[in-house]
């Protein structure tokens, strides 16, 4: 049997990330994934500085190369009112076929062991954990995305109705603004659409929304996709693929004794915006050195480092969609970021990164509702 101190369940961007802490703690690190790298995976690829930060914090750089800097956004709100502002620092469009496997190669330069491999059963054993009967490891990290078999181990049941989201996303010719847009739908609340330019004439394009119980096709996301980009060629779009988004609206426990969960695996998907590689990488940075520090409860150290680092944001972001779930109070938030660039940036903060809905915020908004609603 292969003995390893971490495996790491996923090699996406939380998986990967969490490698990388691993390896910088000093343990010795075994990373599996069920496919060969590079590999596509279906997402908005957005990337905020946010995730740049905690990327370069582990020792990687220059993820985004070959992508231009996105130097603002243009929210446009359900009753069709709109907002476009510079972002206080530039986002950037990569696509996951790139980024995934740059983090992955970082991690692999590291001293990182990637393996393909699909892992079908986990089992605690003492003080070790066994997958598959073949690899024992001291604590392994769940990145392996929204059917997580390590959150399955956990005894973690998938989000549900109303805790998750399906989007579907492709590649689109586009000569349009250096800006990302999110055009929100007044049908099918929540929903929105988005473009994303990646700088070499095209675009990442997409829709979501989120499921009620009820079955959607991909004809229905398509049409959707189609209404609200009247001016993108939605029809020329290549590499449509859907995908599930489990929100952190329903997150399953972290952790539990040498079981850790990171990114998609412990639903850590924006509810307000559905961004996931900020979450992703810090997540995975936070799991990869809990579960290399000495001493025997990985999973109650991890868990105190996510409650510390993501615990406010976490409860602010829930906050910000059950607010977000009434049109009128997204049509006010519109708003009121279109009239103070402070109140834009505090809603980029929430959404794409770690911020909080400050009372600034909060009471510009209110002042929006009550004055026209």
């Amino acid at each position: 049997m292969d003995e390893f101190d971490v495996v790491v369940v996923g090699a996406g961007p939380a998986g990967a990330a969490a490698a990388l802490a691993a390896r910088r703690a000093g343990a010795s690190v075994l990373l599996l994934d069920k496919a060969d790298f590079p590999r596509d995976k279906p997402c908005g690829d957005g990337v905020a500085p946010h995730a740049l930060d905690v990327l370069a914090g582990l020792g990687v750089t220059g993820v985004e190369e070959g992508s231009v800097p996105v130097p603002s956004l243009r929210l446009v709100g359900p009753a069709g009112g709109s907002v476009a502002r510079a972002h206080a620092r530039p986002a950037y469009t990569v696509p996951r076929l790139r980024l995934d496997g740059r983090i992955a190669d970082a991690a692999v330069a590291a001293g990182a062991v990637l393996r393909r491999h699909s892992v079908r059963r986990v089992e605690e054993r003492g003080a070790r954990v066994v997958l598959d009967g073949t690899v024992s490891a001291g604590a392994v990290i769940g990145a392996d995305g929204a059917y997580s078999v390590v959150r399955r181990a956990l005894g973690q049941p998938p989000n549900g109705p109303g805790h998750l989201a399906l989007a579907i996303r492709g590649y689109a010719p586009f000569e349009g603004p250096t800006e990302q847009r999110i055009v929100t739908a007044s049908r099918e609340w929540p929903a929105y659409a988005w473009v994303f330019p990646i700088g070499d004439g095209t675009a990442n394009i997409g829709y979501g929304e989120v499921l009620r119980g009820r079955p959607v096709s991909r004809a229905h996301l398509l049409d959707r996709l189609a209404a609200l980009l009247p001016d993108v060629d939605a029809a020329a779009a290549t590499g449509l693929r859907a995908h599930h988004l489990p929100l952190s609206t329903r997150r399953p426990v972290p952790a539990r004794g040498r079981l850790l969960l990171a990114g998609d695996a412990l639903s850590l998907i924006n509810p307000f915006t559905g961004e996931g590689i900020f979450y992703a990488v810090l997540s995975g940075a936070l799991a990869g050195a809990a579960a290399a520090a000495p001493g025997d409860a990985p999973g109650r150290r991890y868990a105190a480092a996510l409650r510390a680092r993501l615990g406010r944001h976490l409860r602010h972001s829930r906050a910000a969609a059950l607010l977000g779930g009434q049109r009128w109070i997204v049509n006010a938030a519109v708003r009121a970021a279109d009239r103070r660039q402070a109140v834009f940036d505090d809603l980029v903060e929430l959404g794409l990164g770690d911020g909080t809905l400050t009372p600034r915020t909060v009471a510009a908004i209110a002042r929006h509702t009550v004055t026209r609603r």
